[in-house]
């Protein structure tokens, strides 16, 4: 196995409806999550029973998925007998240690797992950071990617004459959602607009303080190498010494 040293702590999550969310459940104990992970594990699992072979190559492997815009974290035994997923928190304390962290915001781990965002991507604009094993987690992504995950469909599923009322609610919940998204980028952008502007500023500033620098001391070096050939012993004095 490959291990990897410490990765460098992620971006600040984004300011989104989920990240205020996430300041609203702050008081909620983990475990009241349980149900709904197992349910959410349930569904995917009798979808995709060719995935979850793939993920008993794993073992016991745990992961440690980190959305930082949420107070508390999952705890994923792909490999076990009986798949598990449950909620822990936030720091993961009390676990042990992990195969592997897999830390981004949560609605990129959760295109992550549906395979609309690029792991390599989100990787290098530091939105994912990864901790660990690095060979297992790529088992785990590439078992992922090979089953086309519907999260909604396979949450929906198993609903019956309940889906239609279901899909309703969502579409109007992701409405309500998506305005909320622009709102707080609109309200991002009217606090870090002048801000930028002003750092923006103070770089050229900077800059062409640096080019001034750099100019004098240009000019110095110069000034100096012309005294120093002019000094007594310097390349002046010792051509008036060959003539003579």
């Amino acid at each position: 196995m490959s291990e990897t040293p410490r990765q460098a702590p992620p971006l600040p999550p984004p300011l989104s409806p989920v990240l205020l969310a996430g300041f609203a459940l702050r008081p909620v104990p983990p475990a009241l999550l349980g149900p709904f992970l197992k349910l959410a594990l349930s569904a995917v699992s009798r979808r995709h029973p060719d995935v979850m072979a793939r993920l008993e190559t794993l073992g016991d492997a745990e992961f440690l998925i980190d959305p930082v815009d949420l107070p508390f974290s999952f705890l994923l035994r792909p490999g076990a007998p009986s798949p598990v997923l449950e909620p822990v928190g936030g720091d993961g304390e009390g676990i042990g240690r992990p195969t592997a962290i897999i830390r981004a915001p949560l609605l990129a781990l959760i295109d992550l797992l549906e395979g609309r965002l690029d792991g390599d991507a989100l990787f290098f604009s530091r939105d994912l950071t990864i901790e660990g094993d690095t060979e297992a987690v790529l088992t785990l992504r590439n078992a992922l990617d090979s089953g086309e995950i519907d999260l909604i469909e396979d949450l929906l599923s198993p609903l019956g004459p309940l889906d239609r009322p279901a899909r309703w609610a969502l579409t109007a919940f992701g409405a309500v959602f998506t305005r909320a998204a622009r709102d707080l980028e609109t309200l991002r952008d009217a606090f870090v607009a002048p801000v930028a502007r002003r750092s923006g500023a103070q770089a050229a500033e900077i800059r062409e303080l640096d080019e001034r620098l750099t100019a004098l001391h240009r000019r110095v070096r110069q000034v100096r190498q012309v005294h120093g050939a002019r000094a007594p012993g310097g390349g002046v004095a010792k051509a008036h010494a060959g003539k003579g």
